[in-house]
């Protein structure tokens, strides 16, 4: 997946916490706990990105988990009926998330963690499945992969050295 840096600063970004779960260290003295948070941020016009943060609290976990995605934005084809312009299947890890397209008044249908995804990435018609695991972490990682690899109609034309009017 081809990663562009993306200027935070100049969108208008909201984050969703995706999942919050304590974490714990065993150490000579005993175990130490941690919080672990997961938060996907987007600005529901084609950028977003997920992050991790730990900590010894909750808020500042999540503080970390939000800096960590808006350093791991990454820029999305949308299509004119705000879905994805072919069908892909993204992986990571374990799990795999089947992205199809959809037409127009479908709405996003998709489980949890990859709901969370299109929905601040701007996707408004798309249909999902998600395959394999379903740890939250590797489904929203596997959905922002598949997204990522997508291919606008502009972009295969200008590889295969054609007009898009001959695709």
């Amino acid at each position: 997946m081809k990663r562009t840096i993306i200027d935070a600063s100049q969108l208008e970004l909201e984050d969703k916490v995706v999942e919050i779960k304590r974490v714990t260290k065993v150490v000579k003295g005993g175990r130490t706990m941690r919080i672990s948070a997961l938060v996907v941020v987007g600005d529901k016009k084609g950028h977003v990105g997920a992050g991790l943060g730990k900590a010894a609290e909750v808020p500042e976990a999540i503080r970390k988990a939000k800096e960590d995605a808006m350093k791991k934005l990454v820029e999305l084809p949308i299509d004119d009926n705000g879905s994805v312009p072919h069908d892909f299947v993204g992986q990571f890890g374990s799990a795999e998330i089947l992205l199809k397209r959809a037409s127009e008044g479908t709405g996003i249908i998709a489980g949890g963690p990859a709901r969370i995804v299109l929905e601040l990435a701007g996707y408004k018609n798309i249909r999902t499945k998600s395959l394999g695991s379903n740890n939250k972490r590797n489904v929203v990682l596997a959905t922002l992969v598949g997204l990522g690899a997508l291919k606008t109609p502009e972009q295969v034309a200008a590889l295969r050295g054609i007009s898009v009017s001959d695709l």
